[in-house]
């Protein structure tokens, strides 16, 4: 735990990740989190958010800035909409195996069911909202996969949502990224947007929801 702990708090820190791979670990950790189960806990807001302060912060000509920003979320968002399709193809050819993958601590079905009730209740939007919610997003194209979502659908929204998802936290850090204010606070901006980004989620776990077994039982036919 406090190995997990420590990258962490590792991963927070802009410095580190520029000393250690900078864009190319990004791109691993975005992939990472959108294409591999035990990749769900992988920050993947802050980390774009990070990126985007990174950017701001290079000593580059300011001509170059805007350029080198584009070419860090055009990147980024490959590497975030082919981790889906791996996702997506995932669930599609292994859908039954992993429906029967024991419970552990770092894969429970939980995830599957939720992301299942969320698909239903959103359809393909799902894709492009799921991008914003920690966890949903890793396990929402396995879904996609499981039930069958035409593979062009599912491309579209795939797409449009890892373009919106990576460019807006980008631009944002980037916006952000020379304010004082945010560079002495940073660990509490990224607490701010990891608050933000797992409330929906948080709520819907605390509220409930009457759909939920409806979603399970759908899920568990499709094991047998």
């Amino acid at each position: 735990m406090d190995v997990f702990l420590d990258l962490m708090h590792k991963l927070s820190d802009p410095d580190w990740i520029v000393a250690h791979g900078g864009l190319y670990l990004l791109l691993f950790i975005i992939f990472a989190e959108t294409g591999i189960l035990i990749g769900f806990f992988l920050p993947g807001d802050p980390i774009l958010f990070i990126a985007g302060i990174i950017i701001s912060n290079m000593t580059l000509d300011p001509s170059a800035q805007i350029p080198t920003l584009l070419y860090w979320i055009s990147l980024i968002s490959i590497a975030a909409v082919l981790g889906n399709f791996l996702g997506y193809l995932c669930g599609y050819y292994f859908g039954k195996r992993i429906l029967k993958v024991r419970d552990g601590w770092l894969f429970k079905k939980k995830y599957i069911h939720k992301a299942q009730q969320f698909y239903e209740r959103q359809g393909g939007g799902a894709i492009i909202l799921a991008r914003f919610l920690p966890v949903l997003r890793t396990f929402a194209p396995v879904v996609a996969g499981i039930v069958g979502m035409d593979l062009k659908k599912f491309a579209f929204y795939n797409i449009a949502g890892g373009l919106f998802w990576v460019a807006s936290l980008m631009v944002l850090g980037y916006v952000l990224g020379e304010n004082k204010w945010v560079q002495n606070n940073l660990e509490l901006v990224i607490l701010g947007i990891v608050v933000l980004a797992t409330a929906p989620v948080i709520l819907k776990a605390m509220t409930g929801n009457k759909d939920e077994k409806n979603a399970i039982r759908i899920v568990k036919k499709q094991e047998s």
